[in-house]
């Protein structure tokens, strides 16, 4: 399979198309570099939409790096841990794939082979009722995003972790295809080529929450006999047509333009060639603005923003109309008997903690947890509190123990210090550490 950003060099080749002035409602592309950052950068997504035209002014593609040295954090290089690679088609569309999993019983040279075989049976028998994890990306981001998780979770249960259509090294289907729906149908053909029988847990950030209630709506059985538990981690049920993005109304106004801009980026990517001088300002400023609410490593920022820019403009262009209208606040009614943890942070510009609220709100059995100095990459900014809810989450979800059964959890968490990022989490109670 080529890679989805194949045929950039042909790009490189051609000439700038000549300017043509076309008005769109009240704003043109024409009117300059300016007015064209202001309107990109005014929304949420600037991030996204900076990296991306940085990118594609430079008509390349480059090649996901790895940092040699390391994470920042004293573990391995961000994007440096893989599983076994599978290819699954949906709709036609070929979707990357890898699978961690479970380690087997290994007999040491002292043990029978009775010995041996008695505990790979009882081992196999154990990691069949354990449920078998599947993680769902953000949008411009790929499975690698979940690489803490990743880490603390490999070796004791399967993981499957995916990269949505468009990303990473999934490919792409044609225009108007990137849509919640479509994505959610994804997610069944993952599931039902990988793991089609067995219990389940779903994790889902961003967009791959969107994607988790998206396979809700589209298959509640499945909800009904297999699912387990469910992470919700930065997402929304619906009503992102409302969000202000951390610019009050001037950004809902921005937000809607966004769409015709990056279509725009997408047709005629000499038009942002002058943004390249921004080169680090660009990274700094707008992905540690709108990724992350604290102080993170210069690793984490680069390795967010190399995940940016590795998405296609034109996937970013064509996924952009789906969350203004995307909502499935009626389908998390089929997680409601369902394990379900919820999580967000309190600085997130993108998707603010209110739809987490109130994607809590409709889920009785889901514990919520609002993270203070923590804003959209939380899976990455703060993974030791991430790990520390989905391992209760997934103990919860292993002994059936119903979450009726105990007070309705909603607390706000003490990020933990830095040196100890794999800690659980600080309960605070009344606004004091506990």
């Amino acid at each position: 399979m080529s890679h989805p950003a194949s045929g950039a060099s042909a790009d490189r080749q051609q000439p700038d198309p000549a300017p043509v002035v076309r008005p769109v409602s009240s704003w043109r592309p024409d009117d300059g570099l300016v007015a064209l950052g202001v309107g990109i950068a005014a929304t949420g997504l600037g991030a996204v939409l900076g990296l991306a035209a940085e990118r594609a002014a430079m008509g390349r593609t480059r090649a996901p790096a790895v940092d040699p040295d390391g994470d920042g954090r004293g573990g391995p290089a961000l994007g440096s841990v893989h599983g076994e690679a599978r290819i699954v088609i949906s709709d036609g569309v070929p979707l990357h794939v890898e699978v961690d999993e479970p380690d087997d019983a290994v007999h040491g040279p002292d043990e029978s082979l009775a010995e041996a075989l008695v505990e790979r049976l009882g081992n196999l028998t154990r990691n069949r009722r354990r449920p078998t994890i599947v993680m769902s990306h953000g949008y411009a981001l790929t499975l690698d995003s979940w690489h803490y998780q990743r880490l603390a979770l490999r070796g004791r249960f399967r993981l499957v972790l995916w990269d949505q259509r468009g990303h990473g090294r999934s490919g792409t289907g044609p225009a108007g295809a990137s849509t919640i729906d479509q994505i959610g149908r994804d997610l069944a053909a993952v599931i039902d080529a990988v793991e089609p029988k067995g219990p389940l847990v779903l994790l889902g950030h961003s967009m791959g929450g969107m994607t988790v209630m998206s396979l809700a709506a589209q298959r509640p059985d499945l909800f009904r006999k297999r699912v387990r538990g469910v992470a919700l981690l930065s997402t929304s049920a619906g009503g992102l047509d409302k969000m202000d993005l951390g610019l009050a109304g001037f950004g809902r106004l921005a937000m809607r333009a966004a769409p015709t801009a990056v279509k725009v980026l997408a047709r005629r990517p000499g038009l942002v060639a002058r943004s390249r001088k921004l080169g680090n300002d660009l990274e700094t400023l707008l992905v540690r603005r709108y990724s992350f609410g604290s102080t993170v490593p210069p690793q984490l920022v680069a390795f967010a923003a190399r995940m940016i820019a590795e998405t296609r403009v034109e996937v970013i262009s064509d996924f952009l109309p789906t969350f203004s209208t995307h909502d499935k606040r009626e389908a998390l009614s089929a997680m409601r008997e369902i394990e379900g943890l919820v999580m967000v942070g309190d600085r997130d510009l993108l998707i603010p903690a209110e739809q987490g609220r109130e994607i809590a709100d409709r889920l009785p059995e889901a514990e919520f947890v609002l993270v203070p100095e923590a804003g959209h990459l939380l899976p990455l900014e703060y993974p030791g509190l991430v790990n520390g809810h989905i391992e209760g989450l997934l103990e919860r979800a292993g002994t059936g123990r119903s979450a009726r059964r105990r007070a309705r959890t909603r607390r706000t968490v003490a990020p933990a210090p830095r040196g100890a990022s794999l800690k659980r989490p600080t309960k605070l109670t009344g606004g004091k550490a506990s």
